[in-house]
């Protein structure tokens, strides 16, 4: 991939929200909003792969499911390519879903048990009408590419291991030749062992096909070997977003660093050498948060101004690398 085409911007996503409406009563009036995604931004380079990362339910998949359209924003922006993603409507959304696709975590429901795994492949060319035209024989391709056998085709989603049917929905995420994907938690149902083999046939295809993915995942070791850059959620909100070494050596937000002490080492001389942070308390209710800093009630170096000022994601060292915090880190933290 030229160097032209690894800086171009592909996606900016800006101050995107997302509120679900609480309803009650006889006549299911409004109570109030959760707020799942509230004020998210971030950009995406052709060619990289930016993780998201955080708690269950800190709003990293409402993101990537906005990003594709399968939710609509409340508020914000997407911009694939300069246009913008949140009017695109009719025609012109089909043909620019063309270019952007997701791919499930659980590959237990999201393949159709009814379908062969040649059907499954097939369906969004048949959809966007590019199957007639050479179409089995691209399934073919497809197949190989993410290392299944054309043999397989014929047999169905449940005669396959985990790993495999996942290869499956990549494979039919990449059927229409796709620049961006967005991988929604894509190894978190497979055993550690195919987890890698599945991470690692996703490194070689985004270097062979030159594509961007928004990888979205909690486990922090797999996001470590995938990244280029990361961000981190709390709450509806990115609380931090680096590069994966500025992130993973000098964590400047502390629910980052708590996020990064709970990794486990698998070396036991190691594991004394690493303080583990054990957050207190609940996570807030999110149609509810708390004022100013998010993170307070939780956070050991809270004082009074976070309950006031809500802080804002800055850079202070000038090289991309932000947080969302009144009292940053700028001591590194070795993370083996």
């Amino acid at each position: 991939m030229s160097t032209e085409t690894e800086r171009e911007e592909l996606l900016r996503v800006e101050d995107l929200r997302k509120y679900f409406p609480i309803r009650g009563g006889v006549a299911r009036r409004h109570r109030g909003d959760i707020r799942a995604v509230d004020g998210v931004s971030f950009t995406l380079n052709a060619g990289e792969t930016l993780s998201v990362v955080g708690e269950s339910g800190c709003g990293k998949s409402t993101t990537g499911r906005m990003i594709v359209r399968l939710l609509e924003p409340s508020g914000g922006r997407i911009l694939y390519r300069g246009e913008d993603l949140t009017a695109a409507r009719g025609g012109r959304l089909r043909a620019l879903r063309r270019e952007i696709q997701i791919m499930f975590q659980d590959p237990y429901s999201s393949l159709s048990p009814r379908m062969t795994v040649h059907d499954i492949v097939a369906e969004p060319l048949r959809v966007h009408g590019r199957y007639r035209d050479g179409g089995a024989a691209r399934v073919r391709e497809l197949l190989d590419l993410v290392g299944l056998s054309a043999e397989y085709e014929n047999r169905y989603a449940h005669e396959f291991s985990g790993g495999q049917r996942q290869r499956v929905g990549l494979a039919r995420a990449l059927a229409l030749a796709p620049r961006l994907l967005v991988l929604d938690e894509p190894v978190s149902a497979l055993d550690v062992s195919i987890r890698a083999q599945v991470v690692n046939q996703m490194r070689r295809l985004q270097q062979t096909l030159g594509l961007a993915y928004v990888f979205i995942s909690h486990d922090l070791s797999i996001v470590r070997h995938i990244s280029h850059r990361i961000a981190v959620m709390y709450l509806g909100t990115i609380v931090e977003i680096g590069t994966r070494d500025q992130v993973f050596t000098a964590p400047q937000h502390p629910y980052t660093r708590a996020l990064l002490s709970a990794i486990p080492v698998p070396d036991p001389e190691l594991r004394g050498e690493r303080e583990r942070i054990t957050l207190t308390g609940d996570v807030p209710d999110p149609s509810d948060p708390p004022s100013g800093c998010r993170f307070r009630t939780r956070c050991w170096k809270a004082q009074d101004v976070c309950a006031t000022e809500t802080p804002a994601l800055t850079g202070r060292t000038g090289d991309g690398h932000a947080s969302a915090c009144h009292f940053p880190d700028n001591d590194l933290a070795v993370v083996p």
